[in-house]
């Protein structure tokens, strides 16, 4: 099993939206940077995990948990003009942008904040925590994986 992070502001879409979807799946649509892209597209696979991100809020943090539902597919949203995600560069028969389908697994009681995964040492060299990343969707190594969660259920 591989672990992520996938960024989102809650403004746009929320743990809450997630899990307040029906059948609380959703696809992980809009992402616009290759590198994001090549790990959905290339690297994800149906079962993995992901830490759910609320990012450009106070404060940024990690809020919860979803389950990659979906082996990647073109993202639709890349072909439609009337979409704010619209790429005219993007062509159906060799699509740019790709997406998954993520699945609510939980929310966390209180958000693990930016600033408590900084404070840790032993998350020093994790990519979300490191200068200048800005990636919306990042792989998160299993020993992070196992701090952070630590850190939630104890109410970091």
């Amino acid at each position: 099993m591989n672990y992520w992070l996938m960024k989102s502001e809650p403004t746009e879409f929320s743990i809450d939206d997630l899990a307040a979807r029906p059948d609380r799946r959703e696809p992980w649509d809009g992402v616009r940077n290759y590198q994001a892209r090549n790990f959905m597209r290339d690297a994800m696979r149906v079962g993995d995990l992901a830490f759910f991100y609320h990012s450009n809020c106070e404060p940024p943090g990690i809020v919860g948990i979803v389950r990659i539902a979906s082996e990647a597919r073109p993202d639709p949203t890349a072909f439609d003009p009337r979409d704010k995600h619209y790429d005219p560069k993007s062509d159906p028969d060799d699509p740019r942008w790709w997406l998954v389908e993520v699945e609510f697994v939980e929310k966390f009681g209180r958000p693990v904040t930016l600033a408590a995964l900084k404070s840790r040492p032993e998350l020093a060299d994790m990519q979300l925590v490191k200068r200048g990343n800005r990636l919306s969707v990042m792989p998160v190594e299993p020993r992070h994986w196992d701090i952070i969660r630590k850190m939630a259920y104890e109410g970091a």
